[in-house]
């Protein structure tokens, strides 16, 4: 009797110290086989092991972004996909709905976030901020003026901003491809 008990305890104990696969993570393996992005999209993982946790890049070949590589960090809790990806943008760049910390504002990321909305979703919605910034919906103001106000002195901004130059006292990070 002692034998099955022990047994079974060390059954209990192997079974414990298997790490569990999350809902989360397999929703993303699921999001991730289901990928449909363009040749100006990438992702890569860091660490191979945490699909957790991955970066995106966009290198936009047309609109007033192109000639620019945008990395965004991708970190996804467990609660995903009740939860939206948090997403940040990596390099410092003027643009009307990234603030100056790499915040985005996207309305799927945020209020119109929904469990049926999956990783490609949220892909193709950044790609889109780049061939149409929103000015209405802005985190940085004074880009989103710009934009409202004069769009050609917003572009010839953009341009400055996308080569390391400053724009008003704020210096923006070279984004050209190949630079």
């Amino acid at each position: 009797m002692m034998k099955i008990w022990s047994l079974k305890k060390s059954e209990d104990q192997a079974a414990k110290s298997k790490p569990k696969t999350s809902a989360a993570l397999i929703r993303v393996q699921k999001d991730l086989t289901e990928l449909d992005l363009p040749p100006t999209m990438k992702t890569h993982f860091p660490n191979p092991e945490d699909l957790l946790n991955f970066e995106l890049t966009i290198t936009p070949d047309e609109g007033m972004y192109k000639g620019g590589t945008f990395k965004f960090t991708f970190a996804i809790n467990n609660n995903y996909p009740h939860d939206a990806p948090k997403v940040k943008c990596v390099p410092k760049i003027y643009h009307p709905n990234l603030d100056l910390e790499g915040n985005v504002c996207l309305n799927i990321l945020r209020e119109d976030w929904k469990p049926v909305l999956n990783l490609n979703a949220v892909m193709v919605g950044l790609q889109y901020l780049f061939l149409e910034p929103n000015a209405d919906d802005p985190l940085n103001k004074d880009a989103a003026n710009d934009l409202r106000q004069n769009r050609e002195r917003f572009m010839q901004n953009v341009a400055k901003s996308m080569r390391g130059g400053f724009v008003g006292s704020e210096q923006f990070d070279d984004v050209r491809v190949g630079r």
